[in-house]
């Protein structure tokens, strides 16, 4: 597993994450995951750039193209943030699986 403590990821992380599988800068997070959760959940900046700077010293995200005269990033997941990617998925798939075993009883 990629995060050494097994600690889920955030909401706003887990999305974030997702949005990256392919190049993307700032504002496209910002929108994409708004897209992605029908407005539920609406970044803030400084909630982005914090949580960015926390992935890239995890080594889950890396900046991939940088222009210096509109200080515009493009950001892509790494093989590492994948791999916590995909173990919070499965994670999240158990949750749902016993979740629904108890309900359904």
């Amino acid at each position: 597993m990629a995060d050494k403590n097994n600690t889920p990821l955030t909401e706003a992380v887990y999305y974030i994450l997702l949005s990256v599988t392919a190049p993307m800068h700032g504002y496209g997070i910002i929108q994409n995951v708004k897209e992605k959760t029908g407005g539920r959940l609406v970044l803030a900046a400084g909630t982005l750039y914090g949580a960015i700077t926390n992935l890239m010293s995890k080594g889950w995200i890396q900046i991939i193209n940088e222009d210096e005269a509109t200080r515009k990033k493009d950001y892509l997941i790494t093989d590492s943030g994948m791999e916590a990617l995909k173990a919070e998925l499965t994670r999240l798939e158990e949750l749902v699986k016993n979740g629904r075993e108890i309900i359904q009883e």
